[in-house]
């Protein structure tokens, strides 16, 4: 008879987290020797945050639920309070569905609340980006490596993350190094290709285009408009003086995100007529506009992990992603507008840094992640060993 498929369930919260999480559904689904169920929460049900559940619709996966966590307001009270919320609705949904493992990916509050449905009702569970290193005040750090310690298998996206775990106390064999998921989807040119992004967003091919993204910082929030207001001042500064075409997309459904939604939906009223903002542009798009803009500006951890490798520059601003690896084509700067504006026009107009930018290598791999965790989630034994862990320190 032939032997059962592995049921293995995938938590996404956000829209970034589910870019990085495409490949590895797309891998698993391709498997004969396994079958996902997918479980669908956070800002991906949100209608001011884009409602990113449509771009997963329209990708062709089934969800099998939507869970709902709410953030009763923009502050660390509502992160702590969807936590515990995502906690007990996951666990429900993950006892009734009875998934042999479940992968969860990152640092985000929703995916720490699904980890610790998952762990603490039994499940093997996977973890995907442990092991990466920021100091700039998200909690990432934090949450990351609480969420190491709680799983039982470990997929990292470098080396030094893969040390970091086994630093941790972790044993080695639950431990594998397969590089950004993403790229996965880079190297195989599975994004919205130049023409039609030009003709999508209306942008002329002749002038400079640049895409924006600032989060806010958790232990910061509460003076994230103060922090994003000299990058959008820096933004119509550099407009106004090389005709740059400037996307904005809304930030991460985090404490302090709405302010930063409120500083960003003034521009219209500054710029008549000038930038374009939009919630969520989904995947697709998000790498079909960094192949070809000529500088990503702003925070997300996508300006470093991901830029490399379609040779952009990055202008990473602020405090979120200090510490974090990165390759030859980041400039740091602080929440200063003529830094940023002189970040900005450099990354345009500075031939010799172009060129570090074009030799940059992004150390993240070079894409098959998706592959080897679908292959190692289906060839891993689901035993007691797995399931009760050794500090190895």
């Amino acid at each position: 008879m032939p032997t059962a498929r592995r049921r293995i369930a995938l938590f996404t919260g956000n829209r970034a987290e589910y870019g990085m999480q495409f490949p590895i559904l797309r891998a698993i689904d391709a498997d004969p020797r396994l079958d996902y169920q997918l479980l669908v929460s956070g800002a991906h049900l949100k209608d001011d945050f884009g409602k990113s559940v449509t771009e997963i619709e329209n990708d062709g996966f089934k969800i099998t639920r939507q869970i709902e966590m709410d953030t009763p307001g923009d502050d660390m009270f509502a992160t702590a309070t969807a936590i515990g919320i995502g906690t007990t609705a996951t666990a429900r949904a993950l006892t009734e569905l009875a998934p042999d493992l479940v992968i969860v990916y990152a640092d985000r509050f929703e995916s720490f609340a699904a980890m610790i449905a998952s762990t603490q009702s039994g499940f093997p569970t996977a973890h995907v980006e442990g092991g990466d290193y920021t100091e700039g005040g998200a909690l990432d750090d934090s949450v990351r490596h609480a969420m190491t310690k709680l799983a039982h298998l470990h997929f990292t996206t470098n080396d030094e993350a893969t040390e970091r775990i086994l630093g941790l106390g972790e044993e080695p064999w639950r431990v594998k190094t397969v590089g950004l998921p993403a790229l996965d989807l880079i190297r195989d040119g599975l994004f919205t290709q130049p023409d039609e992004i030009y003709s999508k967003y209306g942008f002329d091919s002749s002038r400079p285009v640049i895409v924006f993204t600032q989060h806010s910082v958790a232990t910061e929030y509460a003076e994230s408009a103060d922090q994003i207001r000299p990058a959008l001042q820096a933004l119509k500064e550099v407009a106004e003086e090389v005709n740059a075409q400037v996307l904005i997309t809304y930030p991460n459904d985090d404490a302090g995100g709405r302010l930063i939604m409120a500083e960003i939906n003034k521009v219209p009223e500054q710029i008549p007529g000038g930038f374009q903002i939009t919630a969520s542009v989904g995947r697709p798009d998000y790498h079909g506009l960094l192949n070809i803009a000529d500088v990503c500006v702003g925070n997300s951890s996508s300006g470093i992990k991901e830029t490399a490798a379609f040779h952009c520059p990055s202008v990473n601003i602020g405090s979120r992603q200090q510490g974090r690896l990165r390759a030859d084509n980041i400039i740091d700067v602080g929440y200063v507008k003529d830094e940023i504006k002189a970040a900005i026009l450099k990354s345009l107009n500075d031939e010799q840094f172009a060129e570090r930018v074009r030799n940059a290598i992004n150390p993240y791999g070079a894409g098959d992640a998706g592959h080897q965790i679908a292959d190692f989630v289906a060839k891993v034994d689901l035993d007691t060993r797995l399931l009760q862990k050794r500090m190895t320190y």
